[in-house]
């Protein structure tokens, strides 16, 4: 498990995740077919040539989930019971064919979960950033999680 247990997180806690991914023509294409959004902005690289950003842009649901993906390897994985949801989602600069997105998390807060004995719940905030610097995907969420001592003697 590479992911970190409620203890761990402390707010104002930063993580520069190391995993980086360049998004492919084929990425975008695909999970437009996948999730049915035929928006030709996406799709129609004719259509995207009039549009205010001059070619296709990147699903923004697509980039949403790149960003949370990246960040789970060393945040979550093997350590959450699940992800409580999302409270504000912005996307300031749009994701294109071929830009490499990285991703920075802040712990904005952590508290008790005032139902379950086993767990916490964690604030996380997640910047998607492109190779230009830009904030591509903005992101606030909350995860519960696992304390260290019962997924211990759980296991």
């Amino acid at each position: 498990m590479s992911g970190l247990y409620f203890e761990e997180f402390e707010p104002g806690m930063v993580i520069e995740h190391q995993t980086r991914r360049t998004v492919s023509e084929s990425d975008n294409i695909t999970f437009c077919a996948l999730t049915l959004n035929l928006a030709p902005l996406h799709l129609d690289a004719e259509y995207a040539k009039d549009s205010i950003y001059g070619e296709r842009i990147v699903n923004s649901l697509y980039t949403l989930g790149l960003v949370t993906g990246i960040s789970m390897q060393d945040t979550t994985q093997g350590t959450t019971l699940g992800n409580l949801g999302f409270s504000e989602i912005t996307f300031p600069k749009p994701l294109f064919h071929g830009d490499t997105v990285r991703v920075r998390t802040e712990i904005v807060s952590k508290r008790e979960s005032r139902s379950r004995k086993d767990s916490g719940i964690v604030q996380f905030r997640h910047y998607g950033i492109n190779q230009r610097d830009e904030i591509v995907c903005d992101c606030a969420r909350a995860g519960l999680m696992f304390k260290r001592d019962t997924a211990e003697t759980a296991a």
